[in-house]
Parts: structure tokens; C-alpha cells; sequence
């Protein structure tokens, strides 16, 4: 019960918040961003020394260096959290942005964009979606309540800490940015039960803690995240094009979720561009896991198992098959994919453009890495995931994707 207390409590103060936050201006809400910016860059040691503890912790307990990566903060990836935190102070605030008309009763009908509410937020070991997500939440007028994982505990006390300290400095609630600080399962479960002050929950990270939210969340969910992305290689692809950004797309941050866990080679090209893939992937000690068409050209290769069409390996593994066709490429994609990002290499305008037509994904590439999903690269600023669901929000969610609408209607007396 002291748990559950604790848990209601925090969300209660958010909940609080809520409409005090909804209110500010846009000029109070960039404050509030830029003194969060100038705060996590003159406390930068003290962040770095509670990485550090975390760091220590997971070497420990023998978490895999390329999920260590994902933990890891140094000075340029705090200089880049606050130069994303000054990009999103540049755009525009879409609270009270919309339309307006009358109608022929003589009614007056404005339809504005209003802030979610409490934003409640599950995520693993990175400690950037600490800030890009309650940075997010404040420019749109959103509370939020963080939940991370274990493994970024002490880093994230410290972000939290900070953010709420500038918050006040500013003039604004600090409950507006909560951290529960129980990482077990249980404080993960009760905040899923908080339906009295959480609007919406938003996970972000494995296809397991995705799933686990989904199927026991009584807060409405926004699915994000699970990344078995794939690149096909077309029969007429720059094949030298297809090499840099397959070595991209699995080998700049495998742990990634919109780095390629699947390379489709169509037939007629898979024995000269698959030799030159596993000499560029050679450094990285890729494993490659092949079907029968394709293990011949690639040293070293296992034979892959059906599941690994399915599975998202976050590692320095690639799942690897030919194919015949473009629609046998579209069809092996569109029964394995998780809706987040696709790709295809190809000269054929034709079929570029049947690709991006025909694969259901939430962000679709001709001739351009993966790598791209992603919101800064988008323009976004920064983004609370990567959402492969249909309704409300898909891809890279940015500032509108963390907004709802409300109808405010004017009259002179009208009845119907």
C-alpha cells in the first residue's frame, strides 16, 4: 500500500499541474525549455557522475556493451540534448492553433489544439528520452510522469532534478515533470492503473515492455517503438549505394529500434552485393543469419530459423534472404514488419514508388537509411517514440502528436 500511495500521489500532483501548465504562455513554457537547456549543461558533472554509478552497475551485471552505448552519457550527448532542447524552443507552438467557421445556423465554430493532459511514460535504459520526452510534454502543455528503467535510475534523478528545479525558477509547478523512482514491475503496473489522473501512456522501448503495456495498461496506450525494419536491395539498386547504407542502417547503432534487423537481396544481385555487405560488416563482427539462396556468398553465415524473419535482434546480427521479385519483397515485409521504417535501394522509379505505396509502415525510404526515423531528423525538434499504430499518431511523434482538439462554439442566441 505504501507503494501504491506513493505512485497515486505523484500522479495526483501531475494531474494538478495539468491545468496550470495548459495555461502558460508559450513564451513561459520556452523559458522553461531554455533554463532546462542552460541547467543540464552547468550541472553536466553531476549528471555524468550519476551515469557513471549506472554505468558501474550495468558493467556489473554484464549488460552487453552495445546496450551500454544506449546508457552512456558524455559531454557531446548533453550538448546534443540541449541544442535539441533550444531547437524545440524555434517551433512553433501548436496549442490554440486551428480553424474556424460558421455555419449556416449562425453559429461560430473554432476547433483548437489543446494539450493531452498527464502524458504517463514507461521507457528503458536511455536516459535522452528523459528530457526529449518531458521537453515535449512542456512545450505542448502536458505533464508528464516518468518511468525508466533500472539500469538509468541514478541519471535519471538527476535529469528529473534538475528539470524541476528550472521549472521552478521559471515560475511553473515542478510536479509538471515527476519521476517514480521504484523501477521494480509492481511500480510499473500501478502506474498503468492510474486512470483518475493519467490521460494517455505512451511506451518506448523493447517489443516485450511494449507488449507487457499494452496488454496490461488500464490508461489508454499509444503503441510505439518495436523495430524489425528491413532493407531490400532491387534488382536494378546502385549497388554501392546498397553497401553504405546497409552499413548504416545495422552497423551505426544496432540497439537502435530503426536500425534493419532484415536485408532482402532480389536474386539476380545477391552474388555480387552480398560479398561486398559482409566485407564492410566484417569490422563490426556481424553475424549473418542466411536462407539457403544467400549463405553461399556470405563467409561464416548460419542458416536462419524461421523466427529470425520475426525478431528484432538489437544486436550486430542481420537476418538475410533473397528474393525474386518486388512483390514477393513487399509481401515478406508486410508479414513480418512491426510498422515502423522500411527501405529500398533501387533506379526503378516504378518501383520506388509501388514500395512506398504498398508497405504498410509508418515511415517508408527510397534510396536512404533507416537511420533517418527519427524526430530530430524529421524537423520535430525531438520525439516522445516512434508510434506504429494507425490511430491518432504514426511515426515520429513530435509536438502534434501530443495535442487533442477542442470545439469551442459561439452563438447570439441560436437555437436548433
Amino acid at each position: 500500500m505504501e507503494l501504491y500511495d506513493k505512485i497515486k500521489n505523484l500522479c495526483a500532483g501531475a494531474k494538478a499541474a495539468s491545468p496550470v501548465l495548459a495555461r502558460a504562455s508559450a513564451k513561459q513554457k520556452n523559458a522553461a525549455l531554455l533554463k532546462i537547456a542552460e541547467l543540464l549543461w552547468a550541472e553536466r558533472e553531476v549528471i555524468l557522475a550519476a551515469n557513471r554509478q549506472d554505468l558501474d552497475r550495468a558493467g556489473e551485471n554484464g549488460v552487453p556493451a552495445h546496450m551500454m552505448d544506449r546508457l552512456a552519457l558524455n559531454e557531446g550527448r548533453i550538448s546534443g540534448i540541449c541544442d535539441a532542447l533550444r531547437e524545440l524552443v524555434g517551433l512553433t507552438d501548436p496549442i490554440g492553433s486551428g480553424e474556424c467557421w460558421t455555419r449556416p445556423s449562425g453559429i461560430k465554430i473554432r476547433c483548437v489544439r489543446v494539450p493531452l493532459g498527464v502524458i504517463g511514460i514507461i521507457f528503458e535504459a536511455r536516459p535522452n528520452v528523459t528530457v526529449d520526452a518531458a521537453a515535449l510534454c512542456l512545450k505542448t502543455g502536458n505533464a508528464t510522469v516518468l518511468r525508466g528503467g533500472k539500469e538509468a535510475i541514478n541519471t535519471n534523478m538527476a535529469l528529473v532534478s534538475l528539470m524541476q528545479k528550472a521549472l521552478v525558477e521559471v515560475g511553473l509547478d515542478k510536479n509538471a515533470v515527476s519521476l517514480i523512482t521504484d523501477t521494480t514491475h509492481e511500480g510499473a503496473n500501478l502506474l498503468m492503473q492510474m486512470t483518475d489522473y493519467v490521460d494517455v501512456l505512451i511506451p518506448r522501448g523493447s517489443a516485450r515492455l511494449i507488449r507487457a503495456v499494452k496488454e496490461n495498461s488500464k490508461v489508454p496506450v499509444i503503441e510505439t517503438g518495436a523495430g524489425n525494419c528491413h532493407l531490400y536491395v532491387d534488382e536494378s539498386a546502385d549497388l554501392d549505394m546498397a553497401v553504405k547504407i546497409a552499413l548504416n542502417a545495422k552497423c551505426q547503432r544496432p540497439a537502435v529500434c530503426n536500425a534493419i534487423e532484415t536485408l532482402l537481396v532480389h536474386e539476380n544481385v545477391a552474388a555480387q552485393v552480398l560479398p561486398m555487405i559482409a566485407e564492410k560488416m566484417a569490422e563490426f563482427k556481424v553475424e549473418f543469419r542466411c536462407d539457403a539462396a544467400t549463405k553461399p556468398y556470405i563467409p561464416g553465415a548460419v542458416d536462419a530459423a524461421e523466427s529470425d524473419w520475426g525478431t528484432e535482434y538489437d544486436d550486430y546480427i542481420l537476418a538475410v534472404k533473397a528474393v525474386s521479385s518486388l512483390d514477393e519483397a513487399i509481401d515478406h515485409i508486410n508479414k513480418y514488419n512491426t510498422g515502423h521504417s522500411e527501405a529500398i535501394i533501387t533506379r526503378s522509379y516504378e518501383n520506388g514508388r509501388r514500395f512506398q505505396q504498398e508497405i504498410d509502415a509508418a515511415a517508408v525510404y527510397i534510396n536512404a537509411s533507416t537511420r533517418f526515423t527519427d524526430g530530430g531528423e524529421f524537423g520535430f525538434g525531438a520525439e516522445i517514440g516512434i508510434s506504429t499504430q494507425k490511430m491518432h499518431a504514426r511515426g515520429p511523434m513530435g509536438l502534434m502528436a501530443l495535442t487533442s482538439q477542442k470545439y469551442l462554439i459561439e452563438g447570439d442566441g441560436e437555437i436548433r
